[in-house]
């Protein structure tokens, strides 16, 4: 037993080792940033997809493709244009023909959906109908086109950039694909410090390789690691009191009922302990946390929760109200 807990130990260590190395990789080419890199890669190891919105030439994009360039599995860009249709996405069936027989029959031409790393590049710039066609991917990791199932290349994830929706010319997401998002990040403009180093990198002859460091065998096996990572029942029992503490019918918190309309449903809850296990690993600790917890909470509810038309007026979001709530809901033994 003794034996097994060693190998499982040296296993961690040189798996996180690399998660260290992945952040390095990025760095080479990304200028700060540090926290949204690190939720990516939490992200990344909770096996969900992420919603990344800020405001152009931010390097979002450039971001993704870095960490994609770190990773060895098969990457697509999806550029998300009013024109774009499902199946430019999903892929369509063709008509080809026996050379031998001379029978024609109709076969399904896979689109970029079929890669383990999807960037979805402005996913709000293209009508409802199109941004569905990602619902069945990334909920069920499978494609379903004329009646028959085509499974997904795992490990799966879907890094979708939008711009703020005060922009023309976007479709907002609908709350039901945008809960399908495991964390929204937002992305703000760098520090005086980060933009002259970002000034004096980008505007020279001298390019940085990104060299791959873990693959998909690793990422797979990073993953199944979070999901041991251990957490207390009064951990789990924060996590549910903070969610339902986001709904008005249910929450004890005034601020809440004066501006939320709608609160989080229990994925927020999923979401939440299962990035908090990935921060933990990602730190190098076997168990939870509370500060794993609140690391990831504004990422987590800032897409779940819906705040009403008077707390817009107001300029009160979703950050706003989860910041509340975090200095109110106290962990209890139950």
């Amino acid at each position: 037993m003794n034996k097994e807990l060693e190998i499982l130990e040296k296993e961690i260590t040189s798996l996180t080792g690399k998660l260290g190395d992945l952040k390095n990789e990025i760095g080479k080419v990304i200028v700060g940033q540090e926290a949204t890199v690190e939720l990516l890669i939490t992200a990344l190891l909770a096996g969900g997809h992420t919603l990344l919105e800020g405001v152009p030439g931010l390097a979002k994009t450039l971001m993704i493709r870095t960490l994609a360039d770190a990773i060895d599995l098969k990457f697509k860009r999806i550029q998300f244009t009013p024109d774009l249709m499902p199946s430019d996405i999903i892929g369509t069936e063709i008509l080809e023909e026996d050379h031998t027989t001379g029978k024609k029959f109709f076969e399904f031409n896979k689109g970029p959906i079929f890669a383990n790393i999807i960037l979805a590049d402005e996913i709000n710039r293209t009508p409802p109908k199109t941004q569905a066609a990602l619902l069945e991917a990334m909920q069920e990791f499978e494609v379903t086109y004329s009646g028959k199932t085509y499974p997904l290349e795992k490990p799966f994830f879907i890094l979708a950039t939008q711009n703020p929706i005060e922009q023309s010319g976007t479709f907002p997401l609908p709350e039901a694909q945008q809960d399908r998002f495991l964390l929204y990040l937002k992305i703000g403009y760098p520090s005086k410090t980060e933009e002259t180093d970002i000034l004096k990198f980008t505007t020279g002859k001298k390019t940085a390789a990104v060299n791959s460091i873990l693959n998909g065998e690793e990422i797979m096996r990073l993953q199944a690691l979070v999901r041991d990572i251990p957490i207390s029942d009064s951990l789990i029992h924060y996590v549910s009191d903070l969610v339902r503490a986001t709904r008005p019918e249910t929450t004890a918190v005034e601020f809440v009922k004066k501006w939320v309309s709608w609160g989080a449903g229990p994925r927020a809850g999923q979401a939440m302990i299962l990035t908090a296990k990935a921060t933990a690993l990602q730190n190098g600790r076997l168990a939870v946390t509370k500060k794993d917890i609140e690391a990831v909470a504004l990422a987590v509810l800032r897409h779940r929760i819906i705040v009403n038309f008077r707390a817009e007026a107001e300029g009160i979001s979703s950050d706003d109200v989860t910041k509340v709530l975090l200095e109110s809901i106290a962990i209890t033994s139950k």
